[in-house]
């Protein structure tokens, strides 16, 4: 099996979606690559580590990462397990438009201000959506473009996203409680054995937690653990088993967090996922 693999799902003058994955092999960087064309990114499982110089951004299921055209950067895998995204490349004309100029270094040319931005769980949806229905066929060309631009303008919307905003250290605190979390999203974590783990009082943890990531360490793992389910659900038969899997106590408990979540239940999701209207 190749270390690296990145199968086409979508390509069109507008768009083109490919499915990513990485064995992550290496724990350490990899030699500086550089994108061609600016390109979105979805993690929808595992997770790895971004270098932009000297930053660095976690790459989970909870965020879009900006690969802008002509930039160096590496990439680490400090968690077992490799890692799989959704990459949009999205024709250049477009992305000027789509992107708001707050994001931007310069108008004339879309390369993007942030490494990452946090997505919302709408967002998370519509990445589940477009990779199940483009993996199995049901859905039409046209309606695959569409579906990627609504997801597009969603990760990019004032609204619906959020940008880091703390100094370097908290920053780095939050990094490492978020690789602990991915390392076992099952686990009903304490906060004060994570606070122990990255080296940081609960306190202090929380405080910076909700300053980097606008929201609650324990949202955060939340959502993690329902992105889990939306990358596994379209080839679950037995939604129980899932939910017990993914550490919630019982179904009804799965399925009452992931329809507060995604405004649905994990049956109806999966149905749309596989079954699309023609």
């Amino acid at each position: 099996m190749p270390e690296f693999d990145a199968q086409p799902l979508l390509q069109s003058t507008t768009v083109a979606a490919h499915d990513v994955r990485c064995r992550g092999a290496c724990r350490h960087r990899s030699a500086e690559e550089c994108a061609a064309a600016t390109q979105l990114v979805f993690p929808y499982r595992g997770l790895f580590l971004r270098h932009v110089g000297s930053t660095q951004s976690v790459a989970d299921a909870n965020h879009v990462l900006f690969f802008n055209a002509g930039e160096g950067y590496q990439v680490s895998h400090p968690a077992s397990g490799g890692d799989a995204c959704l990459s949009l490349s999205i024709s250049q004309p477009l992305l000027r438009e789509l992107a708001p100029t707050a994001l931007l270094q310069r108008r004339e040319q879309p390369l993007f201000r942030h490494q990452a931005l946090r997505i919302d769980e709408r967002a998370q949806v519509l990445v589940a959506l477009l990779r199940h229905s483009l993996h199995g066929s049901t859905i039409e060309p046209l309606e695959a473009e569409s579906l990627a631009l609504t997801l597009a303008c969603r990760s990019l919307g004032p609204r619906t996203t959020h940008a880091p905003g703390a100094s370097r250290a908290r920053q780095r605190l939050v990094d490492r409680a978020k690789l602990l979390l991915a390392s076992d999203l099952t686990r009903r974590w304490a906060l004060a054995d994570i606070a122990a783990e990255v080296g940081g009082s609960p306190v202090y943890l929380t405080q910076a937690f909700q300053q980097v990531e606008g929201m609650p360490l324990y949202r955060y793992h939340l959502r993690l653990r329902l992105a889990c389910a939306l990358d596994r659900i379209a080839d679950c038969e037995d939604v129980a088993a899932l939910a017990l899997d993914l550490g919630f106590s019982s179904h009804s408990h799965f399925s009452a967090a992931f329809r507060q979540a995604y405004g649905r239940t994990p049956t109806a999701f999966r149905q749309a996922a596989l079954v699309r209207s023609p």
